[in-house]
C-alpha cells in the first residue's frame, strides 16, 4: 500500500476565522457569566438586583455581539486582499 505524503488536509477555516471564532466566543460566555445571579435563597422576599442594568442590558447586549462576531468569523475570507 502506497502513502501519500503530498496529500494536504484542507480545513473550512483559516487560522484567523477560528480566531475572531474564539473572541466570539468569549463574548458570549462572559454575557452569559454576567446574565447569572440575583436570585434570593428564601423565596418570600423580593431581589430587586435582578433587574438592574447588568442583566437586563449589558449581559444579553454581550451575547447577541458574541452572535454577531460568530456570524463575521463564518463570512470572513482571510485569503482576500
Amino acid at each position: 500500500m502506497k502513502k501519500n505524503k503530498n496529500l494536504k488536509e484542507d480545513f473550512i477555516f483559516e487560522k484567523k476565522n477560528y480566531l475572531v471564532m474564539s473572541i466570539g466566543l468569549c463574548f458570549i460566555i462572559l454575557g452569559f457569566i454576567l446574565m447569572s445571579g440575583g436570585g434570593s435563597d428564601d423565596p418570600n422576599v423580593f431581589n430587586p438586583e435582578i433587574y438592574n442594568f447588568r442583566r437586563i442590558r449589558l449581559a444579553p447586549t454581550l451575547v447577541l455581539i458574541g452572535f454577531a462576531i460568530q456570524v463575521y468569523a463564518i463570512l470572513l475570507n482571510p485569503n482576500k486582499k
